[in-house]
């Protein structure tokens, strides 16, 4: 008797569990358009002690371009280029073109959205639930972790090469130190340095963003400037038979190197998360997102095809290739200028990824899916000090431990994950029955028929990537372009698009939709190793929800509205 009354509590106690997870996971944050149209959203800043609105256009478009110029070049080219060959160049237009899609859709939120931190996790918070926003916060978090610890190797292996230009130091300094000690247990490899510059970037962040910025401005145009000297003086050293083989492994090593190098175009996230600190985000954002994309890819594409022109690509080396190439060719003078400009690049490119990183965790701090010490604002730097030190750590312990190959391969994942939600976000956020449904709390079912047509685009998108990529008939192909055609076209005829403010994305639905399958295919292609990490981030994600998560979490906080970015005189 008492054996079957402790059953029926304890399965009522998970009955109600679930109830109010399923309840918690539905809740979307607050949207509202007054004051010009601009977005609301609730933002509690703690003690009114909040971010400082201190960046310019010419500094966001720095800062996107910080972010991107030094990832791609300096770290991934080589690894990419053994598996495509020169067809890495390839894997860079590809990845841009797709990028480009998603700076779209960036650029139209970022306006919807021009005064509160959060970036895609806030979008996604919006437009479709708590749960999916922090499942997209979680997977964008590590992406963001693991470049920052690949960067960091990287950056600790020019600073040796560089040290090493000292003929009385040169052969002296351990691999342990700065390239990377010999590997262990598959993944392991210890690097000394790479964890010290992390945690020096996490002090220079923690001063402020003003300080940050200069340093970020200065060492960006220096890095581009000496990216243009390279392709200038290596265009000079080009051996075309070099070339050939163009792609020795064929297109699908090609696909499998985009979705590699896709996170070295990340620096237009950088600036859709530094909402809260522009000056005139609504119109700043929108024009340095689109900019900084498209100087990053002529950057990107002319470096490829001159390393790959200068030495046969088998050579290239995976932590300095750039300064190797030229080395290579007794151009010795243009690689101690690319071991500088590489630190110089690396280093921005860090600073910008802990900058980004540190307002991500301030966002859901604030709203208490997370501690909230993390919403903690310092009252004189303005910065959020304890998550910009939660970050700096957790990236130092990686960059500490694990091999830069291994990491390589499994990025991405977060990354064509949230780009995804963010297209889909704008298809959901222009439904005309969102927001006459959104005050009784209540799913149109035309709304839930349009997430459904998304979701279904998504899924032929993965399916169509894995029928290529497991080397199914091309026949096979045509049926999930078919079936996602079908949905685009239910999602063209079925629904009304409001006009959003500020910034519009073109082409809605059809621009998302190809936005969403092209990321998907891309995200079919990735190594195993990725696959795993997606499944176990996930369920860990939510694990965290369920336990803490959906009982702190609050959408709407007390504190301060903003209604209408202020625009701040420079």
């Amino acid at each position: 008797m008492g054996g079957g009354q402790g059953f029926d509590r304890s399965s009522s106690s998970v009955s109600k569990f679930c109830s109010n997870f399923w309840a918690s996971a539905r809740r979307t944050k607050p949207f509202e358009l007054r004051g010009g149209g601009s977005a609301a959203a609730g933002v509690n800043s703690g003690d009114h002690e909040g971010l400082i609105r201190r960046l310019g256009l010419s500094d966001l478009i720095l800062l996107g371009i910080g972010a991107s110029i030094g990832a791609g070049i300096f770290v991934v080219t080589g690894t990419v280029a053994r598996d495509a060959g020169p067809a890495v160049t390839i894997s860079f237009l590809l990845a841009g073109a797709s990028c480009i899609l998603n700076a779209l859709c960036y650029a139209e939120l970022a306006s919807r959205f021009p005064a509160v931190v959060g970036g895609a996790y806030l979008y996604a918070y919006t437009a479709f639930n708590e749960l999916t926003a922090f499942l997209v916060f979680s997977q964008l978090m590590l992406d963001y972790h693991i470049g920052a610890a690949s960067i960091a190797r990287s950056l600790a292996s020019y600073v040796i090469n560089l040290l090493e230009l000292f003929p009385h130091i040169k052969g002296h300094i351990p691999n342990w130190i700065g390239h990377g000690g010999a590997q262990f247990l598959g993944v392991f490899s210890i690097n000394a340095l790479a964890p010290i510059l992390l945690l020096f970037l996490t002090l220079v962040l923690s001063r402020g963003v003003g300080e940050s910025s200069a340093v970020n401005s200065f060492m960006t145009v220096t890095k581009v400037v000496i990216v243009i000297i390279v392709i200038i003086a290596g265009a000079f050293k080009v051996d075309v038979t070099n070339w050939s083989p163009f792609a020795p492994n064929g297109f699908q090593a090609i696909l499998t190197g985009a979705t590699v190098v896709f996170f070295a175009y990340v620096g237009f996230d950088a600036v859709a998360n530094s909402a809260e600190e522009s000056r005139k985000p609504q119109r700043d954002l929108p024009i340095s997102i689109m900019g900084s994309l498209f100087v990053c890819i002529a950057l990107y594409v002319g470096v490829c095809l001159v390393i790959t022109g200068m030495v046969p690509y088998q050579l290239l080396g995976e932590d300095a290739p750039l300064a190797a190439a030229f080395t290579s060719k007794g151009m010795k003078f243009v690689s101690i200028l690319i071991s500088v400009g590489a630190v110089a690049g690396l280093t921005t490119t860090l600073l910008v990824g802990l900058y980004v990183q540190s307002r991500l965790y301030l966002g859901l701090g604030r709203d208490g899916l997370l501690p909230q010490l993390f919403a903690k604002v310092h009252p004189k730097r303005h910065t959020p000090i304890h998550s910009q030190v939660w970050v700096g750590l957790v990236a130092a312990v990686l960059a500490g431990l694990l091999n830069v190959h291994v990491l390589s391969h499994i990025l991405s994942v977060g990354t064509l994950t949230g780009y995804s939600v963010v297209a889909a976000c704008v298809v959901s956020l222009r439904f005309e029955d969102k927001s006459a449904n959104q005050a009784s709390g209540s799913w149109s079912t035309r709304w839930e028929e349009g997430v459904v047509c998304l979701v279904v685009i998504a899924c032929c998108g993965f399916s169509a990537g894995g029928i290529y990529r497991f080397g199914a008939p091309y026949l096979f192909l045509i049926l999930p372009i078919l079936i996602a055609i079908a949905s685009c076209a239910a999602l063209y005829v079925r629904h009304v698009y409001a006009a959003p403010p500020g910034f519009s994305c073109p082409g809605v639905p059809i621009l998302p939709s190809l936005c969403i399958f092209f990321n998907l295919f891309l995200f079919a292609q990735l190594h195993i190793e990725a696959w795993m990490r997606f499944v176990i981030v996930s369920l860990i994600a939510m694990g965290i929800y369920a336990f803490y998560g959906q009982f702190h979490a609050n959408p709407s906080p007390d504190g301060p509205l903003y209604i209408r970015a202020p625009e701040v005189a420079r």
